[in-house]
C-alpha cells in the first residue's frame, strides 16, 4: 500500500461549526488515521495518514468542510508517513 501523510491547516469560519467532529467521522469511514484540533488563532489543524486515495479525499474535503463552515484557505504539507497515528481522534 502506498501510505502517505498530510498536515493540513484550515482557515476561515472553521471553529464552532462541527469541523472536528465531521472530520473524525469522515476520516474513520475512509480508514484514515491521525487527529484534528482547534488552534488558538481560530484555525483548525489536522494530520491525515493512510492510503494515498483516502488521504487525498480528506484533503479535498477540507476545502469545503461541514455545512456551516466557510473555508477561506487550506495549507497542505506532505510529510513522510510514520505509521504511529492510530485511530483518528479529536486532539484537545
Amino acid at each position: 500500500m502506498d501510505r502517505v501523510r498530510a498536515r493540513v491547516v484550515i482557515s476561515g469560519r472553521v471553529q464552532g461549526v462541527g469541523f472536528r467532529a465531521h472530520t473524525r467521522t469522515r476520516a474513520r469511514s475512509l480508514g484514515v488515521e491521525g487527529w484534528v484540533r482547534n488552534l488558538p488563532d481560530g484555525r483548525v489543524e489536522a494530520v491525515f495518514e493512510g492510503s494515498r486515495a483516502a488521504v487525498q479525499q480528506m484533503v479535498s474535503w477540507c476545502y469545503s468542510g461541514p455545512n456551516y463552515a466557510v473555508v477561506e484557505k487550506v495549507d497542505v504539507t506532505w510529510e513522510n508517513a510514520t505509521g504511529k497515528e492510530g485511530e483518528f481522534h479529536i486532539s484537545w
